[in-house]
């Protein structure tokens, strides 16, 4: 190769290297100085999964055993969602004038009084009479909106769920959803009931 070929390939080199090294420098300006895309200005991210992290996923207190004429309906309900174990399942009748099938309030415990879930579940002889439940429910519920939308199974709707923030500050939430003839409302603290009815499987 001679000396001029050796120093056009070499100029080359540099060009590329330099083209290189200012595209870097542009990438790590947008991302850390404007606008500042990769920084975490309020820590929520690393917040929010050290929060995730930290949460217990198995129950650290036994869950009750359910009476032994327990119904198909009260014993599809989990002994345990996440570190919330069932302590406490009675027939209930808040929603008699609606005429569910059965209708029970289930009590769901970390161990911490304070943050327990309260959870009632009825079933209806049809959807339509659920769905009407669960409209007038959704409807006399009052409070922040936190979640809502279809619930789905295989891909399939199903019903319907919204979450709402209520009480001093938000800091408790009722969750309530329909799942075909059946409606679910979980309330409680804000922060239990938002885990507890995503990972709840019905």
């Amino acid at each position: 190769m001679s000396n001029v070929e050796k120093s056009s390939s070499h100029g080359k080199l540099i060009a590329v290297i330099v083209a290189a090294a200012v595209v870097i420098a542009l990438a790590l300006l947008s991302a850390f100085v404007w606008p500042g895309w990769a920084i975490d200005r309020n820590g929520s991210h690393a917040q929010q999964t050290q929060a995730a992290k930290s949460q217990p996923t198995t129950p650290s207190i036994k869950s009750k055993d359910l009476p032994q004429d327990a119904t198909a309906l009260l014993k599809a309900m989990p002994d345990s969602v996440l570190n919330f174990a069932r302590i406490e399942a009675a027939p209930s009748a808040d929603w008699t004038s609606s005429s569910p099938l059965e209708e029970y309030t289930l009590t769901y415990s970390t161990g911490d009084d304070t943050k327990n879930v309260s959870l009632k579940v009825a079933q209806w002889p049809s959807g339509d009479g659920a769905k009407s439940q669960y409209d007038a429910l959704a409807k006399a519920l009052k409070g922040e909106d936190v979640a809502g939308g279809a619930v789905k199974v295989a891909g399939n709707a199903t019903g319907d769920y919204v979450v709402k923030a209520t009480g001093k500050k938000g800091k408790t939430a009722t969750a309530l959803w329909r799942n075909d003839s059946v409606v679910f409302q979980a309330t409680g603290p804000k922060d239990s009931v938002q885990r507890f009815y995503q990972k709840f499987p019905l």
